[in-house]
């Protein structure tokens, strides 16, 4: 699954929503594991395990979440679904990038976001455009090199970018 369009264009207008989620994720690294992104250092890091993933990931989404829940006009601004999933994904992956100075980890805490908003909200987008959201997840671990190599080394847009 495709990141890269997403991510340009959410960072464009979501306002300070995208924003606000990654302060509380950054308030949440700093609580929990004692990371200071204020001040950052090579020894700040959480070793990068499918828990922390889960962790982190699960800790931003919920937050996105119930932000959306309770200030239905910022629901209404990102409209679609798929804006919505994009700002969360990216939120928990950021945070889980920064945490870890590992961005694969980043990348499988941004499709656990994907899986837990639609779990949480049955869908991530309108009239069945949420394929491109979800498609990457299983294949984030692993190489397959007639389709590319993993995200340090291609990007996590090749080969099924999303546009």
């Amino acid at each position: 699954g495709g990141v890269g369009f997403t991510q340009y264009a959410t960072a464009a207008y979501t306002d300070n929503i995208l924003d606000d989620f990654v302060y509380h994720g950054m308030d949440y690294i700093n609580d929990k594991y004692k990371i200071d992104w204020k001040n950052p250092s090579p020894k700040d890091k959480v070793k990068a395990t499918q828990e922390v993933v889960n962790d982190i990931g699960t800790e931003v989404t919920l937050y996105g979440m119930e932000q959306y829940e309770q200030f239905p006009t910022m629901m209404e601004d990102h409209f679609g679904g798929s804006q919505r999933a994009a700002v969360l994904a990216a939120a928990s992956g950021i945070t889980t990038s920064i945490a870890t100075g590992n961005s694969n980890a980043g990348l499988n805490a941004w499709y656990l976001s994907m899986l837990l908003h639609k779990d949480g909200w049955s869908r991530l987008g309108f009239f069945g455009y949420d394929l491109q959201d979800q498609c990457g997840s299983a294949n984030s671990l692993s190489i397959r090199p007639d389709e590319g190599c993993i995200g340090e080394f291609r990007g996590p847009n090749y080969p099924n970018y999303a546009m």
